[in-house]
């Protein structure tokens, strides 16, 4: 691994000179956590880690592994905070820096590919791909196991339900 990015919460990088290594395992400590919650607009990240492997292919470095992490995370209808278990694949191409890319061109990326992140020099910063991978795995609109008792006592019907003295008129109208 090389030096890491004093700007940025979760860095570690890795050399891809003279070889990149075969399986990485990081884990982001206390401060790392705390930095990521703020970013990611969540209570706590009480643990985060990530198993990697590498595999080199010409210029670019292909990384498939998984993220792990437990968060508390607060209810998006309650706002109670409640703990979310996130567990996601990651499939990752770090390739060096290529050509410009037109902003009006259109770039179709294939679901089935890996996530394709550009890098100079001789290393790239496998923490902070690891970090915007579990932004992404993040609901932001998570909901606690109180999210439904507050809504019926604040008189919100489940989704689908209408309920009320209007419901009963728009069902009366329905064909039957």
């Amino acid at each position: 691994m090389a030096t890491e990015d004093p700007g940025v919460e979760f860095s570690r990088m890795v050399r891809v000179r003279p070889a990149v290594p075969e399986r990485v395992t990081i884990e982001a400590d206390e401060g790392e956590r705390a930095a990521l919650a703020a970013r990611f607009g969540v209570v706590g990240i009480t643990s985060f880690s990530a198993e990697l492997t590498f595999e080199p292919d010409g210029d670019a470095v292909d990384a498939r592994g998984f993220l792990r992490a437990q968060l508390i995370q607060a209810c998006a209808v309650s706002g109670d905070d409640f703990p979310v278990k996130v567990e996601e694949p990651l499939s990752l191409r770090f390739m060096r820096e290529v050509r410009a890319v037109d902003p009006e061109e259109e770039a179709e990326l294939p679901a089935d590919e890996p996530d394709e992140i550009e890098f100079t020099g001789d290393s790239f910063d496998i923490g902070e791909a690891v970090a915007q991978s579990l932004g992404l795995a993040i609901d932001p609109y998570a909901e606690g196991p109180n999210a439904d008792a507050v809504r019926r006592e604040a008189g919100i019907a489940p989704e689908g339900e209408a309920e009320g003295p209007l419901a009963e008129l728009l069902r009366g109208l329905k064909p039957t």
